[in-house]
């Protein structure tokens, strides 16, 4: 006997928005840090922007990537006794979606 492990399509769709919100993010973010516009506000990352950029990405996507299959995976538990696991994954998606905004407008400002 096999078993499957299967889950909404509704995860692949947010999980990949989540994947492409941190790829554009970090394009953003070397963009503004070669700029002068801003410094990484994440010390784990920090040392990273400002030494090789395929690091950079290859890091961040990596571990965007890692939580984000964590969080598919768990997405039909609860947390903390009431919280959907897949809640997070859409607050996730939302935080990614208004940092987009806010480094955009810092482009445009700069």
């Amino acid at each position: 006997m096999s078993a499957v492990d299967w889950h909404h399509p509704q995860w692949l769709a947010v999980a990949t928005l989540i994947v492409l919100c941190s790829c554009v993010d970090g394009f953003l973010t070397l963009m503004l840090v070669g700029r002068d516009v801003v410094e990484e506000g994440n010390p784990l990352m920090a040392p990273l922007v400002g030494g090789s950029g395929m690091a950079f990405a290859l890091v961040k996507i990596g571990l965007t990537a890692a939580g984000v299959l964590l969080l598919t995976q768990l997405a039909r538990l609860r947390a903390f006794g009431r919280i959907p696991v897949g809640a997070f994954l859409y607050g996730v998606l939302v935080l990614y979606a208004g940092l987009i905004y806010y480094e955009v407008g810092l482009l445009k400002a700069s």
